[in-house]
């Protein structure tokens, strides 16, 4: 640097930094520092997860929207037949639930989950006025919003901001390319994950200052390959960008050394988690139950998260239905059964709820090319050791005269199966990450 203001790297970035109302864009995990630094100054640091006992919640996302009632089948109902000519689940094919309902027979591992008392099915989840486009759902799902209503924050990342300010870099573990939706907060929070093996502080060895402040922190490492590139879909880390403002009269220097030190810890701490605590449970070959098991090997090895998220897609079935939803729901209930028995087997199941969701489910009526186009309400599953298991909410009417617009009508809004998750499940108020309160279901004995 030749500028005479200022003699030494260091300098320039301390007069800079110090200088008054630098806004300048970080990684996630340095905004959550700083503001776990203002926390600690005005005592509103909240929960801290501890990674040993806290509970844990795995999402999966069902992209494309799937059709609950071949998922979750109404055998016994004849309007469904009379729907349904040709895609329809023969009533002795079904995996059956109770009187009434059933699985599709592709999901005996849900089968398997639900007999022992592991599963719970709630019907009929959707919300008022429902949209059929797949962006717009998706995001009112991941936003926790009225369908007239568009938040920019999600509904987990307003968890994070409001009951996690404090908590380490990895409370949020997204296995993907990108951060989902739900995940935005106002304070930047959460990694996305696809190579636990490339996951590495990068500092130049001559001026940590100068590299925190403008080289990347995060990149892929070539040469390590810990488990072998399949070990999972991908191979980078991102993080979200946020901002932060420095103001006179704060240490930055301080606040960088700490956000370099915490940086280190939690690269190392993934990377050492992915050489040592190997998965010794049998998956399926289906990249759901790989992702799955890269969970698994996290949580074994103590990682400090409070929410999981992991997508399958291959859902929006307008042709040949039977074929395309039978093979995602084997996966998913293959991959989610391996995925419970790895839990239980290393003692953690009991901390772990697992939540599906879809942006909506299909038309009643199938269309001309034996498959189903966008609907509304759909059932969602929850999965968990400590469940109260069976089926909550009421079976939807499919009778002409009860339809919306040839859709089935929801029973059970989403927002209270999130209330029902915040507070049974993480233990906090619903109100302040919901907007306020919803009805809540008995989704934990």
């Amino acid at each position: 640097m030749n500028n005479p203001l200022f003699t030494t790297r260091r300098d320039f970035l301390r007069t800079t930094l110090l200088g008054g109302a630098l806004t300048w864009t970080v990684p996630s995990f340095v905004a959550q520092t700083f503001s776990a630094l203002h926390a600690e100054a005005d005592g509103s640091l909240t929960q801290v997860a501890t990674g040993k006992d806290g509970p844990i919640l795995v999402l999966i996302q069902l992209a494309g929207g799937n059709d609950g009632l071949n998922a979750v089948v109404p055998y016994t109902n004849d309007f469904y037949y009379q729907a349904r000519p040709t895609i329809a689940i023969p009533a002795n094919q079904v995996l059956t639930l109770n009187d009434t309902l059933g699985l599709n027979p592709a999901m005996t591992g849900f089968k398997s989950l639900f007999d022992a008392g592991h599963l719970s099915v709630v019907n009929g989840v959707g919300y008022p006025n429902p949209n059929r486009s797949h962006f717009r759902s998706t995001e009112i799902w991941q936003t926790a919003s009225d369908e007239d209503k568009y938040l920019t924050d999600g509904w987990l990342g307003r968890y994070f901001d409001n009951a996690c300010q404090g908590c380490d870099p990895t409370v949020a573990v997204n296995i993907g390319p990108r951060l989902p939706q739900a995940f935005s907060s106002h304070t930047p929070t959460g990694i996305s994950l696809e190579n636990p093996d490339s996951y590495r502080f990068i500092g130049s060895g001559q001026n940590d200052d100068e590299t925190l402040a403008y080289r990347s922190m995060y990149t892929p490492n070539p040469d390590d390959n810990v488990f072998g590139s399949d070990s999972n879909s991908g191979g980078s880390v991102n993080m979200v960008s946020g901002t932060v403002t420095l103001q006179n009269g704060q240490s930055a220097l301080d606040f960088l050394e700490r956000t370099s030190m915490d940086a280190q810890v939690s690269s190392d701490k993934i990377r050492a988690i992915a050489a040592k605590t190997p998965s010794n449970s049998k998956y399926p070959s289906s990249g759901l139950a790989r992702n799955l098991q890269l969970v698994a090997r996290l949580i074994a090895g103590g990682l400090p998260t409070r929410v999981f998220y992991v997508s399958q897609g291959g859902y929006d079935t307008h042709t040949g239905q039977r074929g395309g939803q039978d093979g995602r729901l084997r996966e998913l209930g293959d991959a989610v059964k391996a995925f419970t028995d790895d839990l239980t087997d290393m003692g953690a199941f009991d901390r772990v709820m697992i939540m599906t969701f879809s942006e909506f489910g299909r038309r009643v009526h199938e269309n001309g090319s034996q498959g189903t186009d966008h609907g509304a309400a759909a059932p969602m599953f929850l999965i968990g050791s400590q469940m109260k298991a069976g089926l909550l909410g009421a079976e939807p009417s499919l009778a002409p005269a009860d339809l919306q617009d040839g859709d089935i009508k929801f029973n059970t809004d989403f927002r209270s199966v999130y209330a029902s998750i915040l507070q049974e499940w993480l233990q906090t108020n619903s109100v302040p990450i919901l907007g306020k309160q919803f009805p809540t279901l008995p989704i934990v004995t």
